[in-house]
């Protein structure tokens, strides 16, 4: 076989190696926590808009402009901070195992193909490691999203029901034990399953594309690190509104509203119509780009440093 056909491979190699060597739980961990927190600070104005735009009572809001006025006339600037301390509690341990899950992911594909003709996986290949990747990161993520829905939907108006994320925490546990903190787990498998598979697909995608012949994708610029970020991010929620508004009406109802998952995406049409599986999708798609350009960014340069480092 001739180094023409190689090439292509041998490259990919060299990625996979840099991918393996920057991988270890640690590096992992603190470059995915890093990546997490830049993410929510850029995007937690935009998530708290289209939590309320989901969750709001017919009527109560003309669109997304209306959410930003009414919640900078009623709390300022920090209102659109409400509900942050559960991301920024979770964020470190929720995206190093995304990370980890979609290193996981991949090492699976390759142990299930022993016999693969080529180290390069396919879009298809990377797209299975990206779902399977959501999988042990909803043991996360569902209960964060829990809360965080509850203490941004409480400033919308009404009886303030929680001071806080560990009150919210210990009276769901006191009103129903570990099943209700976990409400809306299904629901955001739903959600980060296909979003995910899209998500590292498109960032490796635009990555790809990005990288010069010959050139390692590992030493790609910072601005097309973000540019395939934000692709990425634009490309998950794109698949993600219509299950992340079932999900957040059924994290943010009384018990008992709904029976599941289905039931909640039913009686939503039923009520709603189908237009009301695609609220918020504005503030989600304002928010993809920016935010996940800051997650890729914070994940590269913080595993950079630590590839330097240590």
């Amino acid at each position: 076989m001739s180094s023409t056909t190689n090439k292509p491979d041998v490259i990919k190699t060299k990625e996979e190696k840099v991918a393996e060597k920057s991988s270890s739980a640690l590096k992992s961990f603190i470059s995915g926590g890093a990546g997490g927190v830049a993410a929510v600070l850029v995007g937690q104005p935009f998530d708290l808009t289209k939590v309320r735009l989901q969750t709001a009572a017919p009527g109560q809001y003309t669109g997304a402009m209306d959410v930003v006025r009414q919640t900078m006339a009623r709390d300022g600037v920090r209102g659109f901070y409400r509900g942050m301390g559960p991301p920024l509690a979770g964020v470190t341990p929720m995206f190093a195992v995304s990370f980890w899950g979609y290193a996981m992911g991949k090492k699976l594909v390759y142990a299930m193909t022993p016999n693969r003709p080529s180290s390069v996986l396919s879009y298809g290949e990377l797209a299975a490691a990206g779902f399977f990747s959501a999988i042990p990161t909803t043991l996360v993520a569902a209960p964060v999203e829990r809360v965080k829905v509850l203490l941004q939907m409480q400033g919308q108006g009404g009886k303030q029901l929680y001071s806080g994320p560990m009150d919210a925490v210990a009276k769901l546990y006191k009103e129903g034990g570990l099943k209700s903190i976990y409400r809306g787990t299904g629901a955001t498998v739903a959600r980060d399953g296909p979003g995910s598979a899209a998500y590292f697909v498109v960032y490796e995608m635009v990555k790809k594309s990005l990288t010069p012949a010959g050139q390692d994708p590992a030493a790609l610029s910072l601005s097309a690190v973000m540019i395939a970020g934000g692709s990425a991010g634009v490309a998950m929620w794109t698949l993600a509104i219509p299950p992340d508004v079932v999900k957040s009406r059924l994290q943010g109802a009384p018990e008992g509203t709904y029976k599941g998952f289905m039931d909640c995406a039913r009686q939503t049409v039923a009520k709603d119509g189908v237009g009301a599986l695609f609220k918020g999708f504005g503030p989600a798609m304002a928010r993809a780009f920016p935010a996940n350009a800051a997650t890729f960014l914070g994940v590269e340069l913080s595993m950079q440093l630590m590839n330097k480092l240590f």
